[in-house]
């Protein structure tokens, strides 16, 4: 597509995202971070091109039907996504969430005409803070909201595409762009979408490019450790639940980053950097300045910046 070209709507403006590199950040310690900007997405996060390519491949495949209800289970991102593109599609579209979820999430959806279901966190929990057992109370009305209305469910926890839209898309726009010119790629892990999409790309091109997932220091369940706080603050991941998307034998290691670090990292990144983003985001940061100082000194590490800093006006993050 003509990127100069008037776009048929705003679906077609997803992807293509720049990429900068993190210079005074890494000032010192030897090697370098490249950030692909996902938060410049049309719906300011990476998980618009999961949401465009769930949705296109339902219609093409006859499994959304014109007119039909789109549900999904949300941290509020992919819901935003999805209530994007099915407002400019035309379907009605459910997003369910925990109330643990920034609010900032909530009023987006609304605004572009969803639906939103907030389900009330596991005796415990608390706001800004949600679990696994979280999510599976979200996971049980999401259910019945789709028994009851015959919807259609995105359950990007489960479909490929999830992991196609990263693949074929993300991984190959950061490997044009780098010319294949990194060592690493780092990935906070919400549904694994990303991360598998994307180390499959990478490892397929270059075998020698080490993946590392990202995980709340708390809440270490990919990595086998144990769970001490699964109520860690860093939004969109860090569930402590199995992940039927990721692969994890394109896993190079794992990187615990306690919030503390990611609150941290991504203050700095909106100060030294100018590029303000949410909490998971952080956490990327984090784990690549700790590779930079230890297993990859030296290295060139590649990771996204999730989503914006906007949606997290009501948390501690900037406060």
């Amino acid at each position: 597509m003509d990127q100069m070209a008037i776009l048929a709507g705003i679906h077609e403006a997803i992807g293509h995202t720049p990429m900068v590199e993190l210079s005074r950040l890494s000032q010192g310690l030897g090697g370098k971070i490249l950030a692909k900007l996902e938060y410049l997405n049309p719906g300011f996060s990476k998980k618009d091109r999961a949401a465009l390519r769930i949705i296109e491949q339902a219609e093409a495949s006859g499994s959304l039907s014109r007119g039909q209800t789109v549900v999904e289970l949300t941290s509020g991102n992919m819901g935003t996504g999805l209530a994007m593109v099915s407002a400019v599609k035309g379907y009605p579209f459910v997003a369910v969430m925990s109330k643990g979820n920034s609010i900032e999430r909530a009023r987006m959806m609304q605004a572009l005409g969803a639906e939103v279901v907030l389900v009330d966190q596991a005796p415990g929990s608390i706001p800004g803070q949600v679990s696994g057992e979280d999510l599976q109370l979200v996971e049980q009305v999401t259910q019945a909201i789709v028994r009851e209305r015959n919807a259609f469910r995105a359950d990007q926890f489960r479909r490929s595409q999830n992991v196609d839209a990263h693949q074929e898309g993300t991984a190959l726009e950061i490997w044009q762009d780098t010319e294949g010119q990194f060592d690493a790629f780092v990935d906070f892990v919400g549904s694994g979408g990303t991360f598998t999409g994307c180390a499959r790309a990478f490892k397929d091109r270059n075998a020698n490019i080490r993946c590392y997932v990202v995980e709340p220091a708390s809440a270490p369940y990919l990595a086998g450790k144990p769970v001490t706080n699964a109520n860690h603050k860093i939004q969109g991941g860090g569930y402590s639940m199995d992940l039927p998307l990721l692969q994890k034998d394109l896993v190079d290691g794992y990187i615990q980053v306690s919030d503390a670090d990611a609150i941290a990292a991504a203050r700095a990144l909106a100060r030294r950097e100018g590029i303000f983003a949410g909490f998971s985001s952080g956490a990327n940061i984090a784990g690549a300045l700790q590779l930079l100082r230890n297993v990859e000194t030296g290295s060139t590490i590649v990771l996204l910046v999730n989503d914006s800093g906007l949606k997290y006006l009501s948390t501690d993050l900037y406060s």
